[in-house]
């Protein structure tokens, strides 16, 4: 079992718990949502700031299972890749 903690800004909290859904999680709390061999803890955190921009953050604390990490993480990531100008 593996931990893996991080902090994402600028996808909303709610947006995170729906990726992680759509990827065969099940919403076990309002801030938990468990997989086959996967478990990941939402966190909100307070705003980043930057001047007058505030950009939403969220802590996720990601439990893998050494069988399922490679292909959660991967999944994960192009779940989350965002573009920029």
């Amino acid at each position: 079992m593996q931990t893996i903690i991080r902090e994402m800004r600028g996808i909303p909290y709610f947006l995170l718990r729906e990726y992680l859904q759509e990827l065969g999680g099940t919403l076990v709390d309002e801030d938990l949502v468990r997989g086959e061999g996967w478990s990941v803890r939402l966190e909100r955190m307070e705003p980043f700031r930057l001047g007058s921009l505030e950009v939403g953050q969220t802590r996720l604390t990601m439990e893998l299972d050494e069988s399922v990490a490679e292909d959660f993480l991967a999944r994960f990531v192009m779940k989350t890749l965002r573009a920029g100008a």
